[in-house]
């Protein structure tokens, strides 16, 4: 399949792009980032890479390469998204959380909507923040959204990207904490574990939905090429855990202490608001991947820590 890769150029797409080469899909990735640049960290000469900013106007003008990409394409996938959890929420940095995600699937809809031929697939990335957060809820594909700042972010999100044409196939991936070694939370957390130093975030009691980045970009991959999959998947393992067992486990794999926590208030003076999507998790299941059978490589925490670290 022919398909444009949009925010495909970072810690996901670091695994999703060599993936969907090796399977034989021709691949056009849409970055900010140079081409040499790129190619030099992905290794893949076979794939087309264009230098374009899906977030502006500019970049989807008629005749524009971003728009000659789209009309060459059968589908397209749309990862693209300011970190969240990376530095303090700002006023500034909530806008650009905000932006960069609506500003390119509106773009990116409008854009469908003027091609000649329709566009067979289109997946769009959103997150389990759409549910808000709970101790104790259980959340599912047909749960309702929540009321903070992500949830509503995830909501508008989504409903952009439902204003796509009828013709075109529609996955929207609510997506839980990816785990890999080389990105996300795991990343930040496996040296400070390694030196010693590692423990439980917050009280340890927020729920953690979580899932190996491999198991994440087969999700990706199935919604991709079967034609039965549509509509809303939560991007999450079956078996999340609370923050506590998952430091626990954590430390107990690499043989080393779980006893210094972080405490909340340092989080949310260096975070700010930022702070509660760490602090406060959500419980998240997913009855759609269940519907469709899907297999998890990695269906429990101890096994997909146990990859991980391997190598680590």
């Amino acid at each position: 399949m022919r398909l444009l890769l949009l925010g495909c150029t970072g810690f996901i797409g670091s695994e999703l792009v060599p993936r969907l080469a090796n399977s034989g899909h021709q691949l056009t990735v849409v970055s900010r980032k140079s081409k040499r640049n790129i190619q030099q960290k992905r290794n893949l000469n076979e794939v087309n890479y264009l230098n374009a900013n899906p977030a502006s106007a500019k970049s989807w003008q008629e005749d524009s390469p971003l728009m000659k990409a789209l009309e060459n394409s059968e589908g397209v996938i749309n990862l693209v998204g300011e970190p969240i959890a990376n530095k303090r929420w700002t006023p500034k940095h909530c806008k650009e959380i905000e932006s960069s995600r609506l500003r390119t699937t509106e773009y990116l809809v409008k854009a469908i909507s003027k091609l000649k031929k329709p566009l067979k697939v289109m997946l769009n990335s959103s997150a389990i923040g759409f549910y808000g957060t709970s101790q104790t809820d259980v959340f599912n594909e047909n749960s309702p959204a929540g009321q903070d700042f992500l949830a509503k972010l995830c909501s508008q999100w989504e409903a952009i990207a439902s204003t796509k044409p009828t013709r075109t196939r529609l996955v929207i991936i609510r997506t839980g904490i990816v785990l890999e070694k080389d990105g996300g939370a795991l990343g930040k957390m496996l040296p400070i574990f390694r030196a010693g130093f590692g423990g439980p975030i917050g009280n340890g009691l927020q729920w953690m939905s979580w899932i190996h980045r491999t198991d994440l970009c087969q999700i990706l991959e199935n919604a991709l090429t079967n034609n039965s999959w549509s509509g809303i998947f939560n991007g999450v393992s079956p078996n999340p855990v609370s923050m506590g067992q998952f430091t626990n486990l954590l430390g107990k794999t690499l043989n080393r202490p779980n006893l210094l926590p972080v405490p909340g208030p340092i989080l949310k003076i260096l975070l700010g608001d930022g702070a509660k999507v760490v602090l406060e998790g959500q419980q998240v299941v997913s009855n759609r991947l269940a519907q469709v059978n899907f297999k998890f490589r990695y269906p429990e925490l101890t096994n997909a820590l146990k990859a991980i670290t391997h190598s680590y």
